[in-house]
């Protein structure tokens, strides 16, 4: 049994902000009821159209069957969508939307990351759910927010980190701040996931309900905090300084030998000093008295990392690590995706785990980012095809006869 076992989410989402944040709380348990319609496709699942055919299944007519040679069930589609139960139901119908309803009845927890008015069109949003279910969660994350001056603002992944100020800290001195994509997106439904758990002991304790209304870009802000807190306390405006730290040195990404491969080093103490001197069998440079003590290596950091990587380029990344890390030296390889995906300890650790999916067959997938003992975080089944609840929660959940659902499927209300 998962720490949220018998907590019923519906949600409404698209790409990875919404759907990530749903697929966390699976993990641990909860019900997730994910709506989604085939007249409006999620881009993750538009991932699998074949451009070179001309396929545009957003178009597609109610019924009408999908090209030949493409699916909507793609690897991204499958790595947001596991422990999930997929509905497919039209929201531009009114019959759609009044299923929708009577799904919001049977939960605690609605969540939706649409543009700003997406909700009020469907007649969704939360003052109308709440009197369906009273003490209803409903999560909302967007760009901006829902209420201010920018509330209409459209933004995705990178724009998160841009306008949270973490891209204008990535990078280099001499460098453009840097394009942060995938991981802006899954911080964003991390913090979403926290703040639905918060919401759901607060309203184990008090009954009550509440709508959390999430601007991803001030979720990346609060990443920054203490180069906010710095600017409002001492009106220093902190920018990009690459691989370096405030305090440590060494603290820096070195070359190794081999075609584009590196290694991160971080030393914070004069005994991890003292034991990475030893390691690297105590050169000459190291007696060198701009490198005697932490302050005198942070300041003279520029040249003590030529020396450095004039000792990491006589090894491979892999060996480096070896070395230091037998020395209790911090460093560790930057990896490329297959050494990720290929890394012994990372799999030692189970980093994923291969699931049978009925279209794409058995596939890797990241698995759950914790631990529990009580109550384990689990993969109990694929990620959900386009529609392939639709029998399972009309009919046994909501007590639809099968002609019933025909008829709506027909009506394209069901597609």
């Amino acid at each position: 049994m998962g720490a949220l076992s018998g907590v019923k989410i519906l949600e409404f989402g698209m790409a990875v902000a919404g759907p990530h944040a749903c697929k966390l709380l699976a993990f641990m348990g909860a019900e997730v009821i994910k709506v989604e319609s085939i007249a409006r496709l999620d881009m993750l699942r538009r991932a699998g159209v074949d451009a070179e055919k001309g396929a545009k299944i957003q178009a597609l007519r109610p019924g009408e069957p999908l090209p030949p040679g493409v699916s909507v069930d793609t690897f991204p589609s499958n790595a947001t969508q596991l422990n999930k139960l997929g509905v497919s139901l039209d929201l531009a119908q009114p019959e759609a939307v009044e299923l929708a309803k009577r799904l919001v009845a049977r939960s605690d927890v609605v969540v939706e990351n649409f543009r700003a008015r997406v909700m009020e069109e469907y007649g969704l949003d939360y003052a109308v759910l709440r009197e369906i279910t009273p003490g209803l969660i409903m999560l909302s994350t967007s760009l901006a927010g829902k209420t201010g001056p920018e509330r209409e603002y459209l933004g995705y992944m990178e724009i998160f980190g841009a306008i949270g100020g973490v891209g204008h800290l990535t990078g280099y001195p001499d460098g453009p701040p840097t394009w942060i994509r995938f991981s802006m997106d899954t911080m964003s439904a991390v913090t979403a996931a926290g703040a639905i758990a918060a919401a759901l002991i607060h309203k184990q304790r008090t009954g009550e309900g509440q709508y959390i209304d999430f601007s991803s870009y001030e979720g990346a802000a609060c990443l920054i905090g203490d180069a906010l807190l710095d600017y409002a306390m001492n009106r220093r405006n902190q920018s990009r300084q690459g691989n370096l730290d405030d305090f440590m040195a060494p603290h820096n990404c070195y070359r190794c030998q081999g075609d584009d491969e590196w290694v991160s080093i971080a030393i914070a103490t004069d005994e991890e000093w003292e034991a990475f001197c030893n390691a690297i069998g105590n050169p000459g440079w190291t007696d060198d008295e701009r490198f005697a003590d932490a302050h005198s290596r942070w300041q003279n950091q520029e040249q003590m990392d030529i020396f450095i990587q004039e000792w990491t380029m006589n090894y491979t990344h892999y060996e480096v690590m070896d070395i230091l890390q037998k020395a209790g030296v911090a460093a560790v390889p930057s990896f490329n995706s297959p050494e990720i995906w290929g890394d012994p300890h990372l799999d030692a650790r189970g980093l994923t785990v291969i699931v049978d999916h009925p279209a794409l067959g058995a596939q890797p997938v990241l698995s759950p980012p914790w631990k529990l003992s009580r109550t384990p975080a689990e993969i109990t089944r694929h990620g959900t095809m386009l529609g392939e609840y639709n029998e399972y929660v009309f009919g046994d959940l909501l007590g639809l006869s099968r002609e019933e659902i025909s008829r709506l499927a027909s009506k394209g209300v069901i597609r």
